[in-house]
């Protein structure tokens, strides 16, 4: 039986439309149930998309709620969660991260800079230091408590956020990190710096894990895999970007990249969907936008079955289609 690991990146609202589209289409085209992989890595709307996932819903639910179709029996936990209507969220704007002073670097950063440098990120650092963002994640989340009345699920779920007080990325769910509420996972990791306030547990503080890693995938190094599949939506083309939007897609995609490689090297096959230029249009610079939901869903579906249907690669997915 093949190994296989999900990792689902970081994206916003309209991440998790593409993060919809690509697994319906997965799921349709190789009648593959992402529902039944062995681990799932959720970062940002990667965890929201990843904890539904786990908790039931099917891909092709996910992007039947996206798009306002009916819903399924088991579909019906996001209409209970989330209602019929779609969340709405102030515009992502880059200028308003960054117009607020940010904070200073504690004792705790300066740390772990100076003992173990080869670890730092300083472009992590600086996202941590951000002045908090007005609106609250965790109780927009508050909801995905109605999931987590048995606990995490039973099959592996790693949530990733990074801890505010020294940049160190915290994979919740994995062994050795500490025990908190699921939804408060979830909530932190989508806590984007700058936008969102952090999420506070226990004695830390904890904002996005995309401000270590859009997609981090780096996280699966060493289990053993036969294929992990990964969905970036916000890995961008390799042109020269025109703006800070196009510069974040092209840094993403270099880490998305990055990571692969690494994957690759130690004998795991790697699948990645990105979003093309025609998803990429309709994503635009708002990541929290809800205009084009219906859209994206429906040309990332249709992406993902071309690129799931080219003969090297549907040669890699054959493991899992059934």
């Amino acid at each position: 039986m093949t190994r296989v690991g999900l990792v689902l990146g970081a994206g916003g609202v309209v991440g998790q439309a593409y993060h919809a589209g690509v697994l319906a289409a997965v799921e349709h085209d190789l009648h593959w149930d992402p529902r039944t992989v062995e681990l799932i890595v959720g970062t940002s709307a990667g965890a929201i998309t990843g904890t539904l996932l786990r908790s039931g819903v099917p891909a092709s639910e996910l992007a039947a709620w996206s798009v306002r179709a009916p819903l399924t029996a088991e579909g019906k936990l996001l209409e209970t969660l989330f209602g019929v209507e779609r969340p709405q969220f102030e515009p992502f704007r880059a200028w308003d991260l960054v117009r607020r002073p940010p904070s200073l670097p504690g004792w705790h950063m300066i740390h772990r800079a100076l003992l173990r440098p080869w670890h730092f990120r300083p472009m992590t650092a600086a996202l941590t230091l951000l002045a908090p963002g007005p609106q609250d994640i965790a109780e927009r989340l508050v909801a995905l408590r109605e999931v987590e009345s048995q606990g995490w699920p039973e099959q592996e779920l790693w949530i990733c956020a990074v801890r505010r007080r020294d940049g160190r990325r915290v994979v919740f769910g994995r062994a050795g990190a500490p025990d908190v509420p699921l939804h408060l996972a979830v909530a932190s990791s989508c806590a984007v710096p700058g936008y969102f306030a952090p999420v506070h547990i226990g004695d830390h503080s904890y904002v996005d894990g995309g401000a270590h890693s859009p997609t981090n995938a780096a996280t699966l190094r060493g289990r053993s895999l036969d294929l992990v599949i990964i969905v970036s939506p916000m890995s961008g083309p390799s042109r020269l970007p025109r703006d800070v939007y196009g510069a974040s897609r092209l840094h993403a995609a270099r880490i998305a990249r990055r990571e692969a490689r690494a994957l690759r090297a130690q004998g795991t096959s790697v699948v990645v969907f990105r979003p093309g230029d025609t998803v990429q249009r309709l994503m635009g610079n708002n990541f929290m936008s809800g205009e084009h939901l219906d859209q994206i869903v429906q040309e990332s579906f249709l992406a993902a079955g071309a690129y799931a249907a080219q003969p090297e690669v549907r040669e890699l997915l054959a493991g899992i289609a059934s």
